[in-house]
């Protein structure tokens, strides 16, 4: 994983040009072009909401996995590119992504699958994510229309259980 720079538009572009990628993304629109690749090439790193493209050598960019907020929350996102579906690779860039999250100091992050998706489901709860039992309408630009979204959420501290700490006082 790497930050992007705007040299990556094209292969940005190559992978994410595709409406099965899209249509499972909240802020990415369709049909998708050069001048988005470059945009979302060209944003800004925010310190508290990372963002890297994901990459393998000798290919190069394969998706993208970051944080961003959602409802004054931190929340994860990811997308791979279609050739590379089923391979474990939005498992292992997710989890590199909460890894950063807990370095910069969240204790919980939000994270949701729009119910067609149930692949992206699959990912959350390897990671450890929690079903919050709500399903919400969120609108989705690769769609064009709100879909039913499953949320989710990792919280670290209520993995903690108090027992063993108070048996050690």
């Amino acid at each position: 994983m790497r930050p992007a720079f705007i040299e990556d538009s094209e292969a940005i572009l190559a992978g994410i040009c595709d409406r099965d990628v899209v249509r499972n993304l909240a802020l990415v629109p369709w049909p998708y072009d050069i001048a988005d690749a470059r945009a979302f090439a060209g944003r800004a790193q925010d310190p508290r909401f990372p963002h890297f493209l994901v990459t393998l050598p000798g290919i190069g960019v394969i998706g993208s996995a970051g944080l961003g907020e959602q409802q004054g929350e931190p929340e994860i996102g990811y997308w791979i590119a279609r050739p590379f579906w089923g391979q474990g690779y939005a498992t292992e860039a997710a989890g590199a992504v909460l890894q950063i999250a807990r370095a910069i100091g969240y204790s919980r992050i939000t994270a949701g699958h729009f119910t067609d998706n149930p692949a992206s489901g699959r990912v959350l709860r390897k990671l450890g994510f929690l079903p919050t039992g709500h399903v919400s309408r969120r609108h989705s630009l690769g769609r064009g229309c709100a879909g039913d979204l499953m949320e989710y959420a990792l919280d670290w501290e209520a993995d903690v259980d108090p027992a063993p700490i108070a048996r050690a006082a």
